[in-house]
């Protein structure tokens, strides 16, 4: 039994009857309303992805078995099993009987391309019915529709963002471009609600122009569905990975991570990228110790050791402790430095149950100095505050010069001092080709800036680091992240009468206010800035609903495909927007 005829919420297996009588025609688009969950700070537009894929997934291919049932009876049987049982009395789909005669889905889908940001508010795409009596289907099918559609464009949307954020740094830091598709890597597969889920998501994350992913359902759906090119004549066109490791690999030696990294370096992986699980035990002692004496092997190797630790703060991991420079051309610098501690401990103080010293790492001509501030401190009226002026009474202040640790440094800064490398046009350093690191924890777009400033701040490329992208990113979202909703706008009574409708519920804010009647997208180009602005209207003419000017194209109707795009043409979209 075909189960498409069941992937609907069951309240709108009552609908086909409470349609007002003489409904021959309903219209509905689907928009992403508002930003007002968006993971993206200030975010202000998103992405559109994920309709071509549903057709082809839903629309040809599950509807298409439902045509391909043998009796009507066959085509309807499960439906008519659970709408009964859920009812609790008999139900007959009478509706979907005559849908199977007809043999094909009168509808008409109508869509901006994918890969274009819009602005909250401008519809992705729009869909109605095609011919009287089957006006019910536009909104039976709204269901998987937007649970098909709302992930696609959502991950887009923010592995888009992160795509920016690697570019903007690989130019601050004079590193080629190219590589920024290989930079952000999708990790998220284990973590996602089941492979549908990640399939879906990690088509986004593709179409941003990332093609590091270690999603493999993803690229095949993207073949499927979009014609990406996954053959081996075109190596990591749609999607690419490295010989990698994982816990169960290193702890299988037990302990021993010198026989680890031999027989990861020497047998399984001797030559290429190799990526390599560091933190099974003591990861400073992997990396300080055996590392170092393997960098002979590790400079000879035909490839790249990729060092991959996975637990702790990301950025101290890969930056190093956070340490506050005291500038070279200060006249006293502990004065300058007192000064800052003090204002840290006046931001820290509560008034109430103050603490009573404040610690931090200055670093000052190389060298790294701990400071214990610890003030006194006056009650007035039960609350407490500093001496006057003591900010500027070193006296307070206790410096140590301390060791500048590997932990201090950070991985990035270790190997640089380990295995040196080059520099870039910009001037920040850039490790040696064949040693390289990951970090593929909880990299949020926060955590993305974060390790790139300080990276950046402490003179090295952003080429240093690859950041994996997993779930707590890709599927700590929901449909409201940007608002997305299927809303219908427009309704046709006794064949020829066209009705703008719309929802602006008194109860809610103005979020939930859909747009009204036909509709119709166009957009200005401003030369001077090279930025192309969107704007909707509504209560069109059926004549400019459908002209060729409307960038809402149709896409698909009636069984026929009138518009496909291809992977690559929607990440040049993406890229060029």
């Amino acid at each position: 039994m075909n189960e498409v005829t069941t992937y609907l919420d069951f309240y709108k297996t009552f609908h086909h009857k409470a349609y007002k009588p003489g409904v021959t025609e309903v219209y509905s688009n689907f928009t992403a309303r508002h930003g007002g969950h968006s993971n993206i700070d200030g975010g202000k537009t998103c992405l559109v992805a994920g309709l071509q894929a549903f057709i082809h997934k839903i629309i040809d291919k599950e509807w298409g078995m439902f045509f391909d049932a043998v009796t009507a009876d066959e085509a309807v049987e499960l439906y008519e099993t659970i709408v009964s049982h859920g009812l609790g009395r008999p139900e007959t789909a009478n509706h979907l009987r005559d849908l199977w005669q007809l043999g094909y889905l009168p509808l008409e889908f109508r869509g901006l391309k994918e890969g274009t940001e819009v602005p909250y508010g401008l519809p992705h795409f729009t869909i109605k019915s095609t011919l009287p009596g089957f006006g019910w289907l536009t909104n039976m099918i709204e269901t998987v529709l937007s649970s098909e559609v709302w992930p696609v464009h959502t991950s887009l949307t923010t592995a888009a963002q992160y795509y920016k954020v690697f570019q903007e740094f690989a130019v601050k830091t004079g590193f080629p471009e190219e590589f920024v598709k290989y930079q952000g890597h999708d990790f998220s597969f284990r973590g996602m609600m089941g492979v549908e889920a990640a399939k879906l998501s990690g088509m986004g994350h593709l179409m941003s122009g990332f093609v590091g992913s270690d999603t493999i359902p993803a690229a095949i759906a993207l073949h499927n569905y979009y014609g990406a090119d996954i053959s081996p004549e075109n190596p990591c066109a749609t999607i690419a990975s490295v010989d990698a490791t994982e816990h169960s690999v290193q702890c299988s030696f037990q302990e021993d991570d010198e026989a680890y990294l031999d027989h990861c370096m020497d047998v399984a992986s001797p030559e290429g990228i190799l990526s390599i699980v560091s933190d099974g035990y003591d990861f400073w002692k992997l990396v300080t110790e055996f590392i170092p004496a393997r960098k002979d092997k590790i400079m000879n190797r035909d490839g790249k050791v990729v060092i991959r630790p996975d637990s702790g703060d990301p950025a101290d991991i890969l930056c190093g402790t956070q340490t506050i420079s005291v500038p070279s051309d200060v006249e006293d610098w502990k004065d300058w430095v007192a000064a800052v501690i003090n204002d840290i401990f006046d931001d820290n103080l509560d008034p109430l149950e103050p603490h009573e010293s404040e610690t931090e790492l200055f670093t000052y001509l190389g060298k790294l100095y701990q400071v214990i501030y610890t003030p006194e401190l006056n009650r007035h009226d039960k609350t407490y505050y500093f001496i006057d002026n003591c900010g500027s009474d070193i006296s307070y202040c206790e410096f140590t010069e301390v060791e500048m640790t590997p932990q201090c440094k950070g991985l990035v800064e270790y190997l640089w001092d380990i295995f040196g490398g080059t520099e870039t046009t910009t001037g920040h350093k850039l490790l040696d080709q064949h040693i390289g690191c990951i970090y593929g924890d909880s990299i949020t777009l926060e955590r993305q800036r974060d390790i790139l400033e300080r990276l950046e701040a402490k003179g090295f490329s952003s080429g240093n680091v690859v950041l994996g992208i997993g779930s707590y990113t890709y599927q700590y979202v929901t449909r409201d992240t940007h608002g997305s909703a299927v809303k219908a706008t427009n309704i046709v009574m006794n064949d020829n009468e066209n009705i703008a409708i719309f929802k602006d519920p008194k109860t809610g804010d103005s979020t939930k206010k859909s747009a009204k009647g036909l509709l119709n997208v166009g957009s200005v180009h401003d030369l001077s800035t090279g930025i192309t602005d969107y704007f909707l209207e509504d209560e069109v003419s059926i004549e400019k609903e459908q002209s060729p000017d409307n960038l809402l194209e149709r896409v698909w109707k009636d069984g026929a495909w009138y518009r496909e795009q291809t992977l690559e043409e929607i990440r040049e979209i993406v890229q060029n927007t």
